[in-house]
């Protein structure tokens, strides 16, 4: 089973719900929501229009509290987990070690089991504040990338979101032992 994660983020939850079911033809899937983006409606979607539609892609119920996520690593184990998207928050949480939403709780407990995390950014201060964060989980054992590009390099010149079309890919690199091709895109 592969788990799927969801953070905050919210202008491209539609696009990682897209490839959450895309995984789905090929893997068992696992939703795991950040508190927020359980709790949180927002101008793009509703929270609970986000669970609802993760539930029905998955066939199962939602993890969204530390309790629930912490089981995610020796006592029921994954293939991988992607984080689909990856805010710059949960991002600098994971590189410092910090484990107080589910998701960073999903990570942690995953990493322990020495399996694949597949990171999909989408971040208006990667090229800024978390540049360093990105540098960090690349030299951690395990963490992989979803290759990356600007998405506005004009209006938002720090700004850096995954190619969530290269998802699959790279998920299939990363159960493999590899990183798929280069992570920043031109």
């Amino acid at each position: 089973m592969i788990g799927f994660a969801l953070c905050g983020s919210f202008c491209t939850i539609g696009r990682a719900l897209t490839e959450m079911e895309n995984l789905s033809l090929c893997y068992p899937l696992l939703a795991v929501c950040s508190e927020t983006v359980y709790a949180t409606d927002t101008r793009f979607f509703a929270a609970a229009d986000i669970i609802t539609r993760a539930e029905a892609i998955t066939g199962r119920p939602v993890v969204h509290s530390i309790v629930g996520a912490e089981p995610l690593g020796p006592a029921a184990p994954l293939e991988a987990l992607v984080i689909c998207p990856c805010t710059g928050n949960t991002l600098a949480k994971m590189a410092c070690g910090v484990t107080d939403t589910a998701v960073t709780m999903a990570a942690k407990a995953h990493l322990r089991s020495d399996r694949p995390l597949v990171i999909a950014l989408a971040s208006n201060d990667a090229l800024s504040a978390n540049l360093k964060n990105i540098g960090a989980l690349l030299t951690r054992k395990n963490v992989y990338f979803v290759p990356m590009r600007q998405d506005d390099p004009i209006a938002k010149p720090h700004s850096l979101v995954a190619e969530f079309s290269l998802l699959r890919p790279t998920l299939t690199a990363a159960l493999a032992g590899k990183q798929y091709q280069k992570i920043f895109l031109t």
